[in-house]
């Protein structure tokens, strides 16, 4: 074992118990969260409807997120999750700027960002990946992944897009 292979343990533990309390939060209300029913009221007064089942989605999609890049099992498959995932948690929070003091996108870029380089760093040896002889890195896994998750963003971005214009005036 390397000093690299525990860094890209240590980072891939954090970011899956992170992406893990946010799931929870919204799928079980665990960790001071508002768990599906209130969440769903929050996603459809941004345009992301029906509520519920996109906050069951998004809760699913950052758990399963943060069991394929904890284990470092499909570390690929994991990243274009949640890099997908938090491109359109980012879009409520895009008018506020990126700075999360000010109410911005800066955590979910952040998340994003570091599921980005475990796509191209791959898991290290201390993954499930590793052990089973999957790919660990390099050649055009990690630019595919990256892709993958932001076009997977796409169809929900633009669905919210349609959601808000439609929205009757106050």
């Amino acid at each position: 074992m390397t000093e690299t292979d525990l860094g890209l343990l240590l980072l891939r533990l954090g970011l899956a118990a992170l992406l893990a309390g946010h799931g929870l939060q919204k799928g079980l209300g665990w960790f001071r969260g508002m768990g599906p029913a209130k969440t769903a009221e929050v996603f459809d007064s941004w345009g992301f409807r029906p509520g519920r089942p996109l906050v069951l989605l998004a809760a699913g999609c950052e758990l399963l997120g943060a069991l394929l890049l904890g284990t470092g099992l499909l570390t690929r498959v994991g990243s274009a999750v949640v890099i997908g995932t938090m491109l359109v948690a980012a879009a409520p929070n895009a008018v506020n700027g990126l700075w999360a003091h000010l109410g911005g996108y800066e955590v979910t870029v952040v998340y994003a960002g570091l599921a980005a380089c475990l796509a191209i760093t791959g898991p290290g040896r201390l993954s499930v990946d590793h052990v089973a002889g999957l790919p660990d890195g390099g050649g055009w896994g990690a630019p595919v992944a990256i892709l993958v998750g932001a076009l997977a963003a796409v169809p929900p971005l633009l669905r919210r897009r349609s959601a808000l214009r439609a929205r009757p005036a106050c």
